[in-house]
């Protein structure tokens, strides 16, 4: 096996390790964390919550700053997931890590589900009319085929 190619999902095992799951602060976003929250902690897996930061075309920012912008969003969805894990402290056992990268949504998620060796990768529906004519992050997640990948809505 090559060092770029990512391990195959393996079947048959007790249950994922790894969940991994993309947030960005929409409703669909936070129910899909919740959904990964409740599997990751019935299966004892850890739950990865991403937040891929979008990279905007230079010129579309027109000097605004779009880079404090996303990280205030990341920091933001931090204090919200610090806050629900603390709140549900002592009823609920969850081990969870955050990360947060830049660039495109689907590249993002895949990067980060290859590297954190995802055995299941959760996003939210797509709440944006634009994703039909370029496809959601979901579809595009579903179609690569490399894991499996629950989409809640």
């Amino acid at each position: 096996m090559e060092e770029n190619t990512p391990a195959p999902f393996e079947r048959g095992t007790d249950g994922p390790k790894v969940i991994v799951v993309g947030v960005d602060g929409s409703d669909s976003s936070w129910r899909a964390a919740a959904y990964a929250a409740g599997l990751a902690r019935r299966q004892g897996s850890k739950l990865s919550l991403v937040y891929v930061q979008p990279v905007l075309p230079a010129g579309a920012a027109m000097g605004a700053p779009v880079v404090d912008a996303t990280n205030e969003v990341a920091d933001e969805l931090m204090a919200e997931i610090r806050a629900a894990t603390e709140r549900a402290q002592g009823t609920y056992d969850l081990r969870w890590e955050f990360h947060t990268l830049r660039g495109d949504p689907y590249s993002g998620m895949v990067q980060m589900a290859d590297e954190l060796t995802a055995d299941a990768v959760v996003v939210g529906a797509s709440e944006s009319a634009g994703h039909r004519i370029m496809g959601s992050v979901a579809v595009r997640l579903v179609k690569a085929g490399r894991w499996p990948v629950t989409v809640v809505p």
